[in-house]
């Protein structure tokens, strides 16, 4: 008998399916059908740089199985924004340095979304907060957390909501 399944997602608004045998994470499942902007970082949920979007909720995809993605919106960093239509945090994370190596930016960047989907006019205290469960060993986090303020800042400016 096989532990094989064949889960069905959205991914950035795309049908997608996949074989999957009961243990594959996401994190395995997204990248194995092309999906590489999800980074693969501690594979132990330390670091958040596989951090997605499930249903507009950031998860670890190194500690979620890609069955219980079944039938969920599953946002990736390309989901967020694009190079001719940017996303108000990635613009921020350019313009502020946010962005070192780049390593744990599509994960902080999956991070503020949600942040500011459920806080529009963070404080740093929650900015901290909000971005706890990401590392970066580039930044010291000042210019990242200086990104995420800039860009809720810019997106009130335009009465854009997340």
């Amino acid at each position: 008998m096989s532990s094989e399944k064949i889960v069905t997602l959205r991914v950035n608004g795309d049908e997608v399916k996949l074989i999957a045998p009961a243990h594959r994470t996401l994190l395995e499942a997204l990248r194995h059908v092309g999906y590489v902007e999800v980074k693969c970082g501690c594979e132990k949920g330390d670091c958040g740089a596989c951090a997605v979007l499930l249903d507009d909720m950031a998860v670890d995809s190194c500690l979620t199985l890609a069955w219980q993605a079944e039938g969920r919106e599953v946002t990736t960093i390309k989901g967020i924004g694009t190079p001719a239509d940017p996303d108000p945090l990635q613009e921020a994370f350019i313009e502020t340095g946010g962005a070192q190596c780049g390593y744990c930016t599509p994960g902080m960047i999956i991070a503020a979304r949600e942040l500011l989907n459920e806080n529009p006019n963070p404080t740093l205290d929650d900015i901290k907060k909000g971005l706890s469960g990401n590392l970066c060993r580039c930044t010291g986090y000042t210019r990242i957390f200086e990104a995420v303020s800039l860009a809720a800042q810019e997106m009130q400016k335009v009465g854009e909501t997340a």
